[in-house]
């Protein structure tokens, strides 16, 4: 197995971290009763959305862009196998970025518990930070070597421009950021927090005529 630099090493914990937490903390505080009991459902469909918007897509390069593993070092394949890499990216988006941006949502606003009652202005350009600026920091200090200028990635459902339309955004320390690997999270803001939404007025619905 080839050996990992520092950086690699750092990778492979964060991406398991990432993954692997929410999937074991997110079902066990559901039990406890610790998190409302709508959590877990939006955790669920989130995963559902994340892999067949994108992840699935971007992971095999199914249309116009190269799989993951033409994309990386071969020590990272090694450790997060082209058929685990997608489930990984997925789980790591529902848990530790679509439920933790809910839960820092949740304590900036005080941790009411009519926010999410109604749509809000302030709180979905809250998510859009929290979704946009997690992204950026992704591809330029975790993925940058997989998302860099010609490894082109494919087209998928939330980056319906694909890889013929994708300028350069901007550029820090030599590494780019894009238009396609930031449209999913732009996308997936509105679809994410009207989902929540929707399901809660739902839930109330369902409540109030028992």
């Amino acid at each position: 197995m080839e050996t990992l630099t520092f950086e690699q090493m750092r990778v492979v914990i964060i991406v398991y971290s990432s993954a692997l937490i929410p999937l074991l903390a997110i079902p066990w505080l559901h039990y406890r009763r610790t998190i409302p009991n709508w959590i877990l459902p939006v955790y669920i469909v989130t995963f559902v959305v994340c892999a067949l918007g994108w992840e699935l897509w971007f992971n095999y390069g199914i249309i116009a862009g190269d799989p993951v593993d033409t994309r990386r070092v071969l020590g990272l394949t090694q450790r997060m196998p082209l058929h685990l890499n997608w489930l990984l990216n997925s789980l790591a988006d529902a848990g530790a970025i679509g439920c933790g941006a809910l839960l820092v949502s949740w304590l900036i606003f005080g941790r009411g518990p009519e926010l999410f009652s109604r749509w809000r202005h302030s709180l979905f350009f809250c998510l859009l930070f929290l979704f946009l600026g997690q992204n950026i920091l992704v591809e330029m200090f975790l993925y940058h070597d997989q998302l860099a200028v010609g490894k082109p990635l494919s087209w998928a459902p939330l980056s319906p421009l694909g890889p013929w339309w994708n300028p350069v955004l901007f550029e820090f320390q030599g590494r780019t950021i894009t238009l396609q690997s930031q449209l999913p999270w732009l996308l997936m803001t509105p679809l994410f927090y009207a989902g929540v939404l929707s399901y809660l007025r739902r839930i109330r619905y369902q409540t109030s005529a028992q």
